[in-house]
């Protein structure tokens, strides 16, 4: 790549990129503003905690918000080990290539395998998600075919953003998180100022969720809204060939990610919770939406609709760094002769930086699986419910390729590691993974059929097991040498040390 720039950092980064035997046409555009902004929009704790509450309060009654804090806490784990990872290994696609160094060629394939089909679902859950309030905006009935054709164009205009190349992309994900963050603190703040409906002891009151029983499970299912929340720090390292100084700036914009975020997740479902007229309405079901029943109760029906624009926004802003990271994962993926049509999906827009076959990619697969609602909306659903494991089970996936690699002996030498804490981290790391994976795919629908009951669980092996019968067969895993295993030591020079 020829760098224009005078920054020194252009040249150290091209060197470090050079040395892990890689070579980059994407401009390094991004900064750290603009890498945060990119992890905060996929997080989006508007998109996150709008669309859950309801659930989390009907099942777990208001002491849900705690598994708000130790989702966070839980993920920061995750966000350290990985800012370790990068910051040695700042290449494009994240946890794929950190899996492929790391461990090796077949375990990356089934990382980003796992990690892509949970990103194209994704952002089809998200888009189909926004098309209700498209339509609640433009005051047109949300039906399915207007939901449809809602959520087409919200994935439209994220291509057509993306494909506006990295800066139009970091500057669009920053107004996207100014926008967010404002309504965040302008919407709770009105909640808690002038529509409390209660004190701060409510939080420990579980009004009866979770019946006469022991309150642990209700408080578990209802943890849902904390273990969906806190993913999208990682996006952030799926850009690092377009980041100044990417050892340093990602895991910082990780770490904030997480910050920034957990605060105003907590902060908006704080206020919610206490905004609440009636938590027996909502446990029994006899309010379904207690979001929009608050919403529209403090700000009227034209403060409501500009909430519905701040929510909008937010939607979009996800949906555009959802894309961007899954397009950065199919380019990587593809330049690694890892899939097929490989010198396709590689192919690199030089005039604006940006793989643009990947990015169509992006954009077809989710509109396919909005277009296939029309048909079973049932089958979007269930298609849907492995999204959010499968991002953990990709994160899991790296985070126990880190130890594996740190207990054979590598020592992270990147601009952040955690010295001597590193082991314990990654270990508390894991056991959080292990256990918010569970929870996911725990069965709480006894009496419906087998494979409802099981849906999260069943997905997510025949996702995995279709990857496997594919890497069994085809072998793609062994179409390029590029690098691979070379994070720790290899026996011989072990012996001869």
């Amino acid at each position: 790549m020829t760098v224009t720039s005078t920054d020194p950092h252009h040249h150290d980064d091209d060197a470090h990129l050079a040395s892990l035997g890689y070579t980059s046409d994407f401009k390094r555009d991004m900064n750290l503003w603009g890498n945060f902004s990119l992890g905060f929009t996929y997080l989006s704790p508007v998109v996150g905690v709008y669309s859950l509450f309801a659930f989390a309060l009907g099942t777990g009654g208001p002491p849900m918000i705690w598994a708000v804090v130790l989702a966070a806490v839980g993920q920061l784990l995750v966000a350290l080990v990985f800012g370790e990872v990068v910051a040695q290994f700042p290449v494009s696609g994240g946890i794929y290539p950190w899996a492929r160094r790391l461990w090796g060629r077949r375990w990356a394939w089934m990382t980003g395998w796992v990690y892509m089909i949970a990103l194209v679902v994704t952002i089809a859950s998200v888009s189909y998600g926004a098309g209700p309030f498209v339509a609640m905006l433009l005051g047109i009935d949300p039906t399915v075919n207007i939901t449809i054709a809602c959520a087409l164009a919200v994935i439209a205009l994220a291509t057509v953003l993306n494909l506006g190349g990295t800066r139009l992309l970091a500057k669009v994900a920053f107004f996207g998180f100014a926008a967010e963050l404002a309504g965040a603190l302008v919407v709770g703040g009105w909640l808690l100022l002038a529509h409390r409906e209660h004190g701060l002891g409510v939080l420990f009151d579980s009004f009866g969720a979770g019946g006469s029983g022991s309150y642990l499970p209700a408080f578990l299912a209802s943890a849902l809204i904390g273990v969906y929340l806190y993913y999208g720090f990682e996006a952030c390292g799926d850009v690092a060939e377009e980041v100044r100084d990417p050892g340093r700036q990602i895991p910082k914009s990780m770490r904030m990610t997480i910050y920034i975020g957990g605060a105003a997740s907590f902060f908006i479902t704080l206020a919610l919770v206490l905004a609440v007229p009636d938590f027996g309405a909502v446990i029994s079901g006899a309010d379904p939406d207690p979001v929009t029943t608050v919403l529209k109760d403090a700000f009227g029906p034209v403060g409501f609709r500009l909430v519905l624009a701040v929510v909008l926004i937010s939607f979009v802003s996800c949906a555009l760094s959802l894309q961007a990271a899954a397009s950065r994962l199919i380019y990587a993926y593809a330049r690694d002769e890892m899939m097929p049509a490989s010198r396709l999906f590689a192919t690199f827009n030089t005039k604006a930086a940006v793989p643009p076959y990947a990015l169509a990619l992006a954009a077809v697969l989710p509109a396919v699986i909005i277009i296939g609602s029309k048909v079973s909306a049932d089958a979007l659903t269930k298609i849907v419910s492995f999204a959010a494991l499968g991002i953990y089970i990709g994160f899991m996936m790296v985070v126990l390729a880190a130890l594996r690699a740190r207990l054979r002996g590598w020592t992270p030498s990147g601009k952040f590691t955690l010295g001597r804490w590193g082991l314990a981290v990654n270990v508390a790391a894991l056991v959080y993974q292990v256990g918010a994976a569970l929870n996911m795919a725990w069965p709480r629908t006894p009496d419906a059929a087998w494979y409802d009951n099981y849906i999260v669980l069943l997905s997510a092996t025949i996702v995995v097991g279709v990857g496997l019968v594919y890497m069994t067969l085809l072998k793609p895993h062994l179409r390029s040498e590029a690098p691979h295993g070379d994070a720790t030591p290899r026996v011989d020079e072990v012996a001869s040390s």
